[in-house]
């Protein structure tokens, strides 16, 4: 019987992770390959801020996803998972998957200005999911999954507009843009174990891949953002 078992659960994790790999590659075909210049379309002086340390909350599908990509990028000192805008306090993972708690899966981004600014983790926001599908992500569907900016400042809010507005004069994507600009309001660190999900977990089917495709794209198409290696 354990043998059974054994070989059923090989079987559903060998279908799961081919679905996975077809439905990221479908949403890869509707995202961008052409790179998203939007700090360039800009003046944005944030990164010449006194400011030491702001805070961006992003959006983007699978937190473990979005924590790995922006983990690399040079000027961000901390990049934590977790739940943002919705109605409930204190969700678990569990209730967020279920997509009756409106929060979204989320990561917050702490960054030095005056190295990266604002406008550039937009660029690399946009450039590295799909801002054209409602509520989904490759094979993770659902309003938790949506794509959002929550923004901490007026300022945040209109480089988001202007984001938004530039990518779909852009070209870039065939579809509308549907990333949702909302103010923040509150955060809830998910679970432990989610923190440092892709390092720690990095040979697991999923993150192998799902995430490590994002990662190497995200490497060779913004290159000039990444942290150098020690």
């Amino acid at each position: 019987m354990f043998i059974h078992i054994s070989q059923a659960m090989k079987i559903f994790l060998s279908l799961f992770c081919i679905l996975a790999v077809y439905s990221c590659a479908r949403t890869n075909n509707n995202a961008s390959d052409k790179k998203f210049e939007f700090s360039k379309m800009i003046s944005d002086t944030t990164n010449t801020s006194q400011d030491t340390i702001e805070t961006a909350t992003f959006g983007a599908g699978c937190f473990w996803c979005v924590e790995a990509i922006f983990q690399n990028v040079n000027g961000v000192s901390k990049v934590v998972s977790g739940y943002s805008g919705g109605q409930i306090k204190n969700p678990s993972y569990k209730e967020v998957c279920m997509g009756t708690t409106g929060h979204a899966e989320v990561c917050q981004v702490t960054f030095d200005p005056r190295v990266v600014s604002f406008s550039e983790l937009l660029e690399i926001f946009f450039g590295t999911h799909d801002p054209t599908t409602l509520n989904r992500q490759g094979a993770d569907v659902g309003t938790q999954y949506r794509s959002a900016v929550f923004y901490h400042s007026e300022k945040q809010k209109s480089l988001a507009d202007l984001a938004i507005k530039a990518g779909n004069e852009s070209g870039n994507w065939s579809d509308p843009l549907v990333t949702e600009v909302t103010a923040f309001s509150s955060f809830y660190p998910a679970e432990d174990y989610h923190n440092d999900y892709f390092n720690l977990h990095g040979e697991q089917p999923y993150c192998q891949m799902v995430i490590r495709p994002k990662v190497d794209k995200f490497k060779k198409k913004f290159s000039e953002y990444m942290k150098t290696a020690k």
